[in-house]
């Protein structure tokens, strides 16, 4: 009876040594696999059947007969036409239609010659397509003089260029979402990034210029990594390498405050009209609307184009911060006007437009890309899926909690899926077990022989 026992406990044994074996070889194989180039992050196309967007009948119609598109308070697309033909078209295809005096091409005229005359800082323009307009914006820095000659360059283009007063004054917002700090001040991180070798925070140009350092943390006491590549004025974006080459766990989620984040699937072109997501180091979370595209602004440092304009505010030390809707990344902070409190303007550098000009795709988690290959994104377009909704009814995106922190201890390290210990650790513990139970056995058997022997020629 006690042999049979003991048979029993050294092949439970053995078959739970197997058992470690096979589990600690699916860890460090899920550890392999993590640590791959995360995968390539979807993007929103135009429609290519229906041209029910209000962007695929822009493109369809042609800028001589459009002045742009936006989401209507309804959630359905609208589309600024200069004939009853191209309205007709536009409803036959269930958006919106609105017949206006001046088409696109007008338009941009108009902001070209602004763009040629002589610069002054700290105005902006921008084509708002509701009202066929464009809008000149200048700031408390303006003189009175500058005012009066820029007043005349909008008079001689037409009665559609509109001048107003802007609050404050239009300064970048250098001081994401999580604070990244250099010797040129405080910044916010906008998204993670990969080329497919290396991983990156994708923030504003204005930050800082190639080679400038950059650390984590309030203290600024570790080093997060160094900006390998930054275009300011003119575009406003920038990539901070990480360190350690990685950008760890939590990757495809932008901080939002209090532990909290937005787990970020794709990216998209913005559109006017659509409730947007602002996420700052200094002011937090804050939402709003996209009032234009294609802005430009007259900065003190620069003049930066093709801007998306929001009424989102911000504030000093939110530059870099990440801009999305429902999970969707639109783009990073640049500058603007006002504060939280009274209010103001904000503009952000298209993420679209970064992405491809660095030749580097957004992180997104595994589940949410759905085995997409790792190739590099084809160039997206504008998202069919903004209108689907009710601007009101945008949210965020969903809620992930905010992880992968730099400066994790040993043990966290060791307990991280994304790292091969913890299976190389089952491993050699079922290895020394099946070694044990075999020793244990071969003592037995020899302890068994001496009796025997013993007995026999005692």
């Amino acid at each position: 009876m006690r042999h049979a026992r003991r048979r029993i406990v050294r092949r439970v044994t053995r078959l739970a040594a197997v058992g470690g074996l096979l589990l600690g070889g699916a860890m460090v194989t899920q550890a392999a696999m993590a640590s791959e180039t995360p995968p390539a992050a979807r993007t929103l196309a135009a429609s290519d059947g229906t041209g029910g967007t209000g962007a695929a009948l822009v493109a369809r119609l042609g800028t001589a007969r459009t002045a742009g598109d936006w989401i209507g308070a309804d959630g359905r697309p609208a589309v600024a036409v200069t004939d009853e033909a191209a309205a007709r078209e536009v409803r036959n295809a269930g958006a919106d239609a609105k017949v206006v005096s001046h088409s696109m091409n007008e338009l941009k005229s108009a902001t070209a010659t602004l763009r040629s005359a002589p610069r002054v800082a700290g105005t902006a323009w921008a084509v708002d397509y509701r009202t066929n307009r464009v809008v000149v914006s200048a700031d408390s820095t303006v003189s009175a003089g500058d005012w009066s000659r820029m007043s005349q360059v909008a008079a001689r283009i037409g009665g559609f260029v509109r001048m107003e007063h802007a609050k404050g004054t239009f300064t970048t917002r250098l001081n994401g979402a999580q604070p990244i700090l250099s010797t040129g001040g405080r910044c916010s991180a906008g998204f993670n990034v990969t080329n497919g070798q290396s991983d990156f925070i994708l923030t504003a140009g204005h930050c800082g210029p190639t080679g400038s350092t950059w650390f984590a943390g309030n203290q600024g006491n570790q080093q997060l990594g160094q900006t390998v590549s930054s275009t300011f004025p003119g575009n406003d974006f920038s990539l901070v390498q990480y360190a350690s080459g990685k950008a760890g766990d939590g990757a495809d989620v932008v901080a939002i405050g209090g532990g909290n984040g937005v787990r970020i699937t794709g990216t998209a072109d913005a559109s006017v009209g659509q409730r947007v997501f602002r996420s700052g180091s200094t002011s937090g979370l804050h939402d709003g609307q996209v009032t234009a595209l294609n802005a430009t602004v007259n900065y003190p440092e620069g003049t930066v184009t093709g801007l998306i304009q929001t009424n989102v505010c911000a504030e000093p030390g939110d530059s870099g911060g990440p801009l999305f809707s429902d999970g969707i990344a639109l783009g990073v902070t640049s500058g603007g006007s006002g504060d939280c409190r009274a209010g103001g303007t904000t503009f952000f550098q298209p993420v679209t437009r970064a992405l491809a000009a660095l030749n580097v795709k957004l992180i997104v988690s595994a589940q949410t890309a759905g085995g997409a290959p790792r190739s590099a994104s084809p160039a997206p377009s504008a998202s069919a899926a903004q209108g689907a909704v009710a601007p009101n009814a945008a949210s965020p995106g969903s809620s992930a909690p905010v992880t992968g922190t730099p400066g994790q201890t040993l043990l966290a390290r060791l307990t991280d899926t994304r790292n091969v210990g913890p299976g190389l650790l089952v491993i050699a513990g079922s290895l020394i077990a099946l070694v044990a139970t075999r020793y244990i056995r071969a003592e037995q058997d020899r302890r068994a022989y001496q009796r025997y022997y013993s007995a026999t020629w005692g």
